[in-house]
């Protein structure tokens, strides 16, 4: 394949400062990388929080953002023995692992101390050439629509594993707080598709007629509710036996703890900065709630995550923009207006 110099790019040189469509040189691979020619690209909040530097860990400057590629290799590193020329691959969050420490022993990738994460340390998938760890990028069916799957690469794979670390079974309640976005409107049918009754929460008729398409059982709006917690109690007769918050409202989160029964899980996944969960230590003993933190998954989450897509039991509710629009995307994040996930193709 023909690879050219430059490519197109979105780049930011300060956090909060321009997002710029621009011309950027195509890198190279080292000897354990592939090349992906990025063909879609799914828009994730946390491209948001990294453009707008508020974590407390700071990415990379200048910065070329994004971590949901698909694409086609074309181009691979002299130790590359896993992917060839022209196979389809996936640019997730975690780009490289050492593989060597107790973390990744274990299959806690995410953990491990020398983690390298796309679009944050390192250039991303808002581009038309990037590159990825050959051992970490996700391998993909040649048949597969790149545009569908690139959510499945981070937004998926965040809910499938935080559906698993919650270890519910099948017919108990899951509340997915914030079920209308990218992330939400992903775990009300992997939570569907594992067997469990999905109670929704989120704001708009918009958004309740997308999560009940999905497959919510009950959705809740809480902009029109008096109480939350008691509604949510009541429809699921006693509370959630588990919680999914990918929500980004401090108010959700603390909420979250309150409406779960006793020995209910509450798994936290949405990244608001400096947002803390206010919950009473008596209630968390007494009612033996278990909260956790959850990121992303594994390789092996990964390819179970993207066997739900192939086999069609799940979907991306995307909608296709041009790469150029990434600011207009940023916007409609911060407003809170996104429905489903958006996704961008690198050659607009």
């Amino acid at each position: 394949m023909t690879i050219p110099k430059t490519q197109k790019a979105v780049v930011f040189y300060k956090h909060g400062g321009p997002l710029e469509y621009t011309d950027i040189p195509v890198p190279s691979p080292k000897a354990n990388e592939i090349l992906v020619n990025v063909k879609f690209s799914g828009v994730c909040h946390s491209d948001l929080h990294a453009w707008k530097g508020d974590w407390p860990s700071k990415t990379v400057l200048p910065l070329v953002g994004g971590h949901e590629g698909a694409g086609i290799v074309v181009a691979k590193g002299s130790n590359v023995t896993n992917f060839e020329i022209g196979d389809y691959a996936g640019i997730k969050w975690l780009n490289k692992s050492c593989l060597c420490c107790e973390f990744c022993r274990k299959g806690a990738e995410i953990d491990c101390p020398k983690a390298v994460i796309s679009g944050y340390a390192q250039n991303g998938t808002f581009q038309q050439y990037a590159l990825a760890d050959a051992i970490q990028a996700a391998p993909l069916p040649k048949d597969i629509n790149l545009a569908e799957v690139a959510p499945i690469l981070c937004a998926g794979l965040t809910v499938y594993k935080a559906l698993k670390t919650a270890e519910l079974l099948s017919g108990e309640w899951v509340v997915i707080s914030g079920a209308g976005g990218g992330l939400g409107s992903m775990a009300v049918q992997y939570a569907r598709a594992m067997g469990l009754r999905v109670l929704a929460i989120d704001g708009g008729e918009e958004k309740g007629d997308l999560v009940k398409s999905l497959g919510a059982e009950i959705y809740i709006d809480f902009t029109k509710t008096e109480d939350l917690v008691q509604e949510v109690k009541e429809a699921t007769n006693g509370g959630a036996h588990g919680v999914i918050n990918v929500s980004v409202s401090p108010t959700a989160i603390s909420q979250s703890c309150q409406y779960t029964r006793n020995g209910g899980k509450i798994i936290f996944v949405g990244l608001p900065p400096d947002a803390v969960c206010n919950t009473s230590v008596f209630d968390i003993v007494c009612k033996s709630l278990q909260i956790k933190g959850s990121s992303v998954g594994n390789r092996e989450d990964t390819a179970q995550a993207v066997n739900f897509y192939t086999r069609g039991l799940v979907k991306s509710p995307i909608k296709v923009v041009g790469l150029s629009e990434i600011p207009e995307i940023f916007r409609l994040m911060e407003e809170g207006k996104i429905l489903g996930r958006y996704v961008v193709d690198t050659s607009c």
